[in-house]
């Protein structure tokens, strides 16, 4: 049975603005005002500006276009270019690099993300970014492959094991679903059988492995540059 849900302000742990910050590159914060807020301000005219956020300072790592708008706005908009790339992600053993993976997903705005396994899962990485996507709960392999099949997705495995291919051997399908294992053992046999494909990122140095953080960015990367560079509004 498959289960989308979303993080809530009462389940999300310590306040999310101050879990958010995060280095802001050129995209600047607004800074407290200390005070009431103003009724006749200006900004408040548009529905998808937060007041909180006005009269407190918006510290959050967001992007300029996004400043001062609410969770609910931001998303709302992202949902209006949702990329057709699906994440799955294995959630055997509250692997540390899943909330990493999560906000790479933000990144490039992926349609969804999987989270197959235990329901609960370690979001410290992502940095609140999982409130701007659309997280599914898939409990077993099968109840991906049965949402894949619905949805006339590809379910492409990320990992170096026998038969696999290189990532660059061929374009990803559009409709993907590029799934990540377990820093130490990568996907499991279960979910493996469910792959329709299986690509490797070809190293060079004396490593076998790289950090499943890394390498689901770099397979993100190879969709987003086939499918969806040259497409962005902002």
């Amino acid at each position: 049975m498959t289960e989308q849900f979303h993080v809530s302000p009462g389940n999300a742990g310590a306040d999310p603005r101050l879990e958010e910050i995060a280095t802001l590159g050129p995209s600047q914060p607004t800074e407290p005002t200390n005070a009431e807020l103003n009724p006749d301000d200006p900004r408040l005219s548009d529905p998808r500006i937060d007041p909180e956020l006005v009269m407190n300072g918006d510290t959050r790592n967001v992007v300029d276009k996004y400043r001062l708008w609410s969770v609910e706005a931001i998303k709302a908009d992202l949902d209006q270019s949702r990329a057709a790339l699906h994440i799955a992600i294995e959630n055997l053993e509250h692997d540390l690099n899943i909330g990493s993976i999560v906000r790479t997903g933000n990144a490039f705005n992926v349609g969804g993300v999987h989270i197959v396994g235990r329901r609960r899962w370690n979001r410290r990485g992502a940095m609140v970014t999982d409130r701007y996507l659309d997280i599914i709960h898939q409990p077993q392999p099968k109840d991906l492959a049965t949402w894949s099949r619905e949805n006339d997705y590809a379910i492409i495995g990320i990992d170096n094991v026998p038969g696999c291919t290189d990532l660059e051997a061929s374009p990803l399908p559009e409709r993907s679903v590029l799934v990540f294992g377990q820093e130490s053992k990568g996907i499991s046999p279960e979910l493996l059988a469910e792959c329709a494909q299986v690509r490797q990122i070809p190293m060079y140095g004396s490593t076998r492995s790289m950090n499943v953080a890394a390498a689901a960015a770099i397979a993100m990367h190879s969709w987003s540059v086939t499918h969806q560079y040259g497409k962005r509004s902002n």
